[in-house]
C-alpha cells in the first residue's frame, strides 16, 4: 500500500472509531475551513459528473473552468 493511502486508511479508521458528537465536531471543523468544503465539493462534483454522460474532461481543465468561468480554455 502506498504511504498516502496508508496514511488516509489511518485516519479513516480513526475517524470511524469516534463517538457520533465526535464525528459532528469534526466534520463540523472541515466544512468550517473554507478550503476544505471546496475541496469536498469539487470532489463531490467530480463523482457526479463521472456518472453523467459526455465528453471527458481532465481534472485540470475542470478546475480551471471552475476558477475562470467566464474563460474559453
Amino acid at each position: 500500500m502506498k504511504t498516502d493511502n496508508a496514511t488516509a486508511e489511518v485516519f479513516f479508521t480513526a475517524f470511524r472509531a469516534l463517538k457520533k458528537n465526535e464525528k459532528v465536531a469534526f466534520l463540523k471543523k472541515v466544512l468550517n475551513d473554507y478550503t476544505l468544503r471546496e475541496d469536498l465539493i469539487d470532489i463531490a462534483l467530480i463523482e457526479r459528473a463521472k456518472k453523467t454522460k459526455g465528453p471527458s474532461v481532465e481534472a485540470k481543465e475542470y478546475f480551471e473552468r471552475r476558477r475562470n468561468p467566464g474563460s474559453s480554455s
